[in-house]
């Protein structure tokens, strides 16, 4: 039996896996689909998998000072997940003086550890001793730390800061396909097409201004789902200093919904939505509910809601389409209002539709205004405003829910592709950021909106060029300015790539593959006041991405 996952979660670590869901992988092997679970397991050299200890206060040694100063949302507005992460949520695995990760204990599971960078007590921050001069020195180091994180600042590009790309390389167009912040700020999982999660830790060099030291991030852990995956997200009440609350669920391709434990990297427990003829359906786009107690799943013209304390079968069920009256198509996205009870869905139809949480009647459903089916939606932390976005669209749409159906303004950004193209907003709502299949990241103020609702198109505040291929993933950081951005997309190609063909390549309308540009990475992003000179000198020797 599971134990509830709603806060606070209790999951026993030492629960056995679901036994229908121990043979996924080999049932995907066998059908000759990706990934394999010798390649999630790790490298030959990889160090086996460990389980971490708990954080004492006591023994991390990032700057509290430094976390303390988060860019948190105004009074005004409702957005209360993950705005004040801790110093322990920084740092997953804690290391002793030889550098030696401490917790020799073996996990089963596809998952790889590493150690991510040179994580001794020099970059970790002060030791024992030098803390307990702190009290002494608090006043200077908030005033410094108040200078250095004073919010996003667009008024100049971001500076790129490390990232990964090399993980991205061992097979042929493993491009992203997302990523996406965990809550509390700790983390960032991505999205890729060889079907696995992977999780990495924040850089602790960003913490103590040892940005020179900066290398290429590697993940820590590896989740690999049997097929192609259509949706993932985290538990909202996630925070690393209590491992119980650390989960991901995932969806994909003719399998259950799965919750990984994303602190150990286990499979800890599986949701079985069925459809009208008693056979095993995926959810097509996932989201928890605001307190972590329900997870919605989006299927053809209809949500299935599970109890997260109740892993199985049962779910209550809650058609968009009643008596040919409603929204139809496949529920591509779902999104939670943070102050009304209320949720949104987005369709491969076009549509977007406003439910109530209580008993998932259709409040409000909007005029069909995208040319492409949505792929993403976002309330403002406010509540007044819903943005949507769709494949091969080129607006995002801001609607005014106090008065539905009505579009305030739009933003172009270019979206040739069906693959979903993801937006952010900041922890105010103030900033939207979106990337497009040209590689370019924009940034558009939203209190500059015309007031008017003529729905004019709002210009972008800043544009720059974040990767030389598709940037598909944008995510924007709970409370510090840091972006991170991730790109790729499918390559086709022609005829003329064989050797049987090879004469053709001549013609000036045959591309070859080799002249096909790829950038498959995950980048991290300084959004930030630059500071001081030497602060800028340590950017500029920062490494940086092949291809950006």
């Amino acid at each position: 039996m599971y134990a509830g996952m709603a806060a606070p979660c209790a999951y026993k670590h030492d629960a056995p896996l679901n036994a229908e869901m121990s043979g996924a992988g080999q049932d995907a092997e066998a059908d000759g689909e990706p990934p394999h679970e010798g390649e999630v397991e790790g490298e030959e050299d990889a160090p086996p998998a460990a389980k971490q200890p708990r954080l004492e206060q006591e023994d991390v040694g990032l700057d509290l000072q430094m976390l303390q100063m988060a860019v948190v949302p105004s009074a005004d507005t409702c957005a209360s997940q993950g705005a004040a992460a801790t110093l322990e949520e920084v740092a997953y695995h804690q290391t002793d003086e030889t550098g030696q990760a401490m917790g020799p204990e073996e996990v089963e599971g596809d998952v790889e550890w590493h150690q991510n960078g040179a994580e001794n007590r020099e970059t970790l921050g002060p030791t024992e001793e030098d803390r307990a001069d702190e009290p002494e020195k608090n006043d200077s180091e908030d005033k410094s730390a108040e200078q250095r994180y004073q919010g996003l600042d667009f008024s100049q590009n971001p500076q790129m800061l490390t990232g990964s790309w090399a993980e991205y390389t061992h097979s042929a167009e493993n491009y992203l396909r997302g990523c996406k912040w965990a809550p509390d700020g700790s983390c960032i999982v991505s999205n890729s097409v060889d079907n696995v999660l992977r999780v990495y830790n924040l850089p602790p060099e960003l913490y103590s201004s040892h940005w020179d030291m900066l290398s290429e991030m590697s993940p820590v852990l590896k989740m690999a789902e049997g097929d192609t995956i259509y949706d993932y997200c985290w538990f909202p009440k996630m925070t690393s200093m209590d491992p119980d609350t650390c989960f991901i669920a995932s969806s994909s391709r003719d399998n259950p919904v799965h919750i990984w434990d994303a602190f150990y990297g286990d499979l800890r427990a599986s949701f079985r939505p069925y459809n009208h003829l008693d056979e095993l359906t995926a959810a097509h786009s996932l989201c928890f509910s605001p307190d972590g107690s329900q997870l919605y799943c989006g299927f053809d013209k209809i949500v299935r809601v599970f109890h997260t304390d109740r892993p199985g079968r049962d779910c209550e069920e809650r058609p968009t389409m009643v008596k040919k009256q409603g929204q139809t198509g496949i529920i591509s996205c779902i999104a939670f209002s943070s102050c009304e009870s209320m949720y949104a869905c987005g369709s491969y139809s076009r549509s977007a539709g406003l439910y109530s949480c209580e008993d998932g009647s259709l409040l409000a459903l909007l005029p069909t205004r995208h040319h492409g089916g949505l792929t993403h939606l976002l309330f403002s932390p406010n509540g007044y405003h819903l943005y949507t976005g769709g494949r091969k669209d080129s607006e995002i749409l801001c609607w005014d829910l106090r008065a539905p159906g009505q579009v305030l303004f739009s933003m172009h950004r270019n979206v040739n592709t069906n693959q979903r193209i993801y937006f952010d907003l900041d922890q105010s709502g103030r900033y939207l950021l979106s990337g497009d299949t040209d590689g370019v990241v924009s940034v558009w103020d939203t209190l500059t909106a015309p007031p008017d609702g003529n729905e004019e198109p709002l210009q972008p505040l800043l544009q720059f060029q974040a990767h030389t291929d598709c940037t598909n993933g944008i995510s924007v950081h709970p409370f510090m300015p840091l972006v991170a951005s991730s790109s790729g997309q499918r390559k086709f190609c022609w005829p003329s790539d064989s050797e049987d063909s090879e004469s053709d390549s001549v013609e000036g309308n045959v591309m070859s593959s080799n002249g096909v540009r790829q950038d498959n990475a995950l980048v991290l992003w300084w959004a930030g006041p630059l500071g001081s000179t030497n602060e800028r000198a340590m950017l500029s020797g920062c490494p940086v991405v092949a291809g950006v």
